[in-house]
């Protein structure tokens, strides 16, 4: 992906995220407000990212924190892993290898590491 592809690609990515996580979220708490259900098991999960400068990985932070549900507790730059609390985990590698699929690539086309 060139940069500009990233520059138009992921704002749009971000924004459906921000969409579908804060709906997903709603739902979780109408759930437990109506005592229709369990709420979700909430935990904590490390997931790995690509190489990047740490101004992407900040950005990449950035963004998984402002999308609801999920929060960055730290990020570990040697070992290129973030720590996140996740609402609910139920689905904690689906999440990660959306955020994989969807940030990443943009991400990568502008802080991205020469191998």
């Amino acid at each position: 992906m060139n940069r500009l592809g990233a520059a138009i690609v992921l704002p749009l990515r971000f924004g459906w995220a921000v969409v579908t996580a804060g709906a997903q979220t709603l739902a979780a708490i109408v759930r437990q407000g109506l005592s229709t259900g369990t709420p979700p098991p909430a935990s904590f999960v490390r997931i790995g990212f690509a190489p990047m400068s740490a101004q992407g990985v900040a950005l990449l932070g950035c963004m998984v924190s402002l999308t609801p549900g999920t929060t960055v507790i730290d990020i570990d730059l040697p070992r290129r892993e973030m720590v996140l609390h996740m609402l609910d985990a139920r689905q904690a590698e689906a999440a990660a290898a959306a955020l994989r699929r969807d940030f990443e690539p943009p991400l990568l086309a502008w802080f991205g590491e020469a191998r």
